[in-house]
């Protein structure tokens, strides 16, 4: 076998396999007019919900999540100590590039950088989410007796799904900003704009106080990626 192997690599054999699978009654007609007649573009989706509740430091930005409470349904999962892991690590996989995870590309607004040149290509400037930004209080439950019949045991996809749920955490530091621009004197109703990834730096220059909007009005910072 080692000698077939060996003959095979150095012949630019491909010895793996390779296959594709079809789900039965899929496919989607964007052409029809009727939406309900248009058919089925997947097999199932994956549902979930969260809420957040986060300590924002007015001073300097910085943010702390005390507590993440997240319901998932995976139909009837194949091992829920597993699936509750990969909720887990979606979250904070989301949480990261919603709050810390900024990409800095030199531009016209940042002159000290060449344009077209990644300043953030490395640990040292391109952050993301540690072991002190899990949630304090971190509860993840998987809704019960919600048997999937389109999928293997009645189970749903697990892995990705959960990522965006970590937006929760973005828009909980939006309203503990609104919270402290009322402080600082503004109207409860005034609108703002904060934008992602939402930073301790743009969390700070959101709170609306007299330092942080002086400073705001000679900034040429980008705002963001929305």
């Amino acid at each position: 076998f080692k000698s077939a192997v060996n003959t095979a690599y150095f012949d630019r054999c491909d010895l793996s396999a390779h296959g594709f699978y079809k789900p039965e009654g899929i496919g989607y007609d964007w052409s029809n007019p009727k939406s309900e007649e248009r058919g089925t573009p997947f097999n199932y989706f994956t549902h979930g919900a969260a809420c957040s509740e986060v300590e924002v430091d007015v001073l300097t930005g910085d943010m702390r999540i005390m507590r993440a409470d997240i319901l998932m349904d995976f139909g009837n999962s194949l091992n829920p100590a597993i699936d509750i892991g990969q909720v887990e690590g979606a979250f904070m996989q989301g949480v990261g590039w919603c709050t810390i995870e900024e990409v800095i590309w030199g531009c016209e607004e940042l002159k000290w950088l060449k344009p077209g040149q990644c300043f953030t290509r490395g640990p040292g400037n391109y952050k993301i989410p540690s072991f002190n930004d899990v949630p304090v209080d971190f509860r993840v439950t998987l809704l019960k007796d919600s048997a999937n019949p389109k999928a293997i045991h009645s189970s749903r996809a697990v892995g990705e799904p959960p990522l965006f749920l970590g937006a929760s955490v973005f828009f909980a530091i939006r309203q503990a900003i609104a919270s402290a621009r009322v402080d600082a004197g503004h109207r409860p109703d005034e609108h703002f704009i904060v934008d992602s990834p939402l930073t301790p730096e743009r969390i700070r220059m959101a709170c609306g106080d007299k330092m942080a909007t002086d400073f705001a009005e000679g900034s040429s910072r980008p705002a963001g990626f929305w």
